[in-house]
C-alpha cells in the first residue's frame, strides 16, 4: 500500500507537519450518520406559508446536482483537511559555509600582571587591563568562531568553555582580577585543562594561545610535561611572553625602562613549549606587539570547515487550500435545475 501510495506523491514529499489533522476526514459523514435529518415530514419543527415550494426544490433539484454538488463539497473538505495537516517537501541539499576555529584562550592572573609597566593611549596601565583591552579587541574579529577562556594563577580554572557566544567570553574576562587564581604561576596546570578541553575536538582544530608574563613556580604539573601531553592530544600551542620592563622609577610621571627589568619572563621556557607542540613563541613588551601578534595567530590558524548539510523543508499547504477554495466555490455556483 505504502509503495502504492508514494509512486503517486512527489519524490521529495517529506510527510506533513500535522499529521493528525487528516483524522478530521470522515467528520461530515460521521455527523452525517450521527445526525440524521427528520424522515417524517409532519413533524418538522418550522411552517412555513412556502413550504410545498421548499419541498419542491429540495425534491425536483435532480439526483445529477445532488451528486455533482456533494462530490464536489466532499473533495473540497478532504484537501481542506490536507491543507491544515501542512504537507511539505525537501528543498535541494544545502551546505552553508562555516568560517571558523577552535580556540582556547589561557589568561595569566598571578600578582605579577598587576606591574604597571603598559602603555594604553595615553594612560600608564598594569598588564592585564593591557591584555583585556587587546584581547576584546581581538574577539571582536572572531566572528563565527568558537572561543574558550581559561585563567591561572597558582591553580587553573575554566571561566568559559568553547562558544560562539563572544560576548561572554568578553565579559568573563573583563570581570576577571589580578589574584583571583592565586599570586602563583601554574602554566604546566593551566596546559594541561586546556588539553582536556579541546580533546575532544577534531584534530587539527586543537589550538590553545597562552599569555603569561612570569614561569611556572607553582601547580603539580611542570610545562614541559604538559606541552607533552598537549602533543600527543593534537594539541597546539601558541605562546606569548607579555611584560615590559617593570616599573622601575618614575620621572614626573613617566615610567623610566629599567635593563633586566623583565628578567622574571620565561621566554626560553615558553618557546620549548611552542616547539613541542608545534605553535609558534612570541614576545610582547607593549600593547602594539601584542596587538601584531595576535593579529599573526589570525593568519596561523585560518581553518575553513564547511557547515552541516541540511535539506530545509518547504511548505506547499497553499496548494491544497488553493484548490478546497476552488472547488467549494464552484459547488456553491453549481447550476440549480428549474423547477417543472
Amino acid at each position: 500500500m505504502t509503495s502504492w501510495l508514494a509512486q503517486w506523491l512527489p519524490q521529495d514529499f517529506d510527510g506533513f507537519a500535522w499529521p493528525w489533522l487528516l483524522l478530521a476526514l470522515p467528520v461530515p459523514w460521521l455527523l452525517r450518520r450521527l445526525l440524521p435529518p427528520v424522515a417524517d415530514a409532519s413533524a418538522a419543527a418550522l411552517k412555513v406559508p412556502f413550504g410545498k415550494r421548499l419541498d419542491g426544490i429540495a425534491g425536483r433539484a435532480g439526483p445529477a446536482r445532488a451528486r455533482g454538488v456533494g462530490l464536489l463539497a466532499w473533495l473540497a473538505w478532504g484537501l481542506l483537511c490536507i491543507a491544515a495537516a501542512r504537507p511539505q517537501l525537501l528543498g535541494p541539499m544545502l551546505q552553508p559555509p562555516q568560517a571558523g576555529r577552535d580556540l582556547m584562550l589561557a589568561v595569566d592572573l598571578s600578582g605579577s600582571m598587576g606591574e604597571e609597566d603598559m602603555q594604553l593611549g595615553s594612560d600608564v596601565v598594569d598588564r592585564l587591563t593591557a591584555a583585556k583591552a587587546v584581547l576584546a579587541d581581538f574577539l571582536d574579529r572572531r566572528a563565527g568562531d568558537r572561543v574558550g577562556l581559561i585563567v591561572f594563577g597558582q591553580r587553573a580554572f575554566v571561566l568559559a568553555p568553547l562558544t560562539l557566544d563572544r560576548d561572554t567570553v568578553r565579559q568573563q574576562l573583563q570581570d576577571s582580577v589580578v589574584g583571583l587564581a592565586g599570586r602563583e604561576t601554574a602554566i604546566g596546570d593551566a596546559i594541561a585543562l586546556a588539553t582536556k578541553r579541546l580533546r575532544a575536538l577534531p584534530s587539527g582544530q586543537r589550538v590553545l594561545v597562552l599569555l603569561t608574563d612570569g614561569v611556572n613556580t607553582a601547580g603539580a604539573l611542570e610545562p614541559q610535561k604538559a606541552a607533552e601531553l598537549a602533543r600527543d592530544e593534537g594539541v597546539r600551542i601558541h605562546t606569548i611572553a607579555f611584560g615590559g620592563y617593570g616599573a622601575g622609577l618614575n620621572v614626573f610621571g613617566v615610567p623610566l625602562r629599567m635593563p633586566g627589568g623583565d628578567d622574571m619572563t620565561d621566554e626560553a621556557g615558553l618557546k620549548r613549549i611552542a616547539d613541542i607542540t608545534g605553535g609558534r613563541a612570541f614576545r610582547a613588551r607593549d600593547t602594539d606587539e601584542l596587538v601584531g601578534i595576535y593579529a599573526e595567530i589570525d593568519r596561523l590558524e585560518p581553518v575553513e570547515r564547511p557547515g552541516q548539510s541540511v535539506r530545509p523543508r518547504i511548505e506547499r499547504y497553499a496548494w491544497p487550500l488553493g484548490a478546497s477554495l476552488a472547488l467549494g466555490l464552484l459547488a456553491a455556483a453549481w447550476p440549480r435545475r428549474r423547477l417543472a
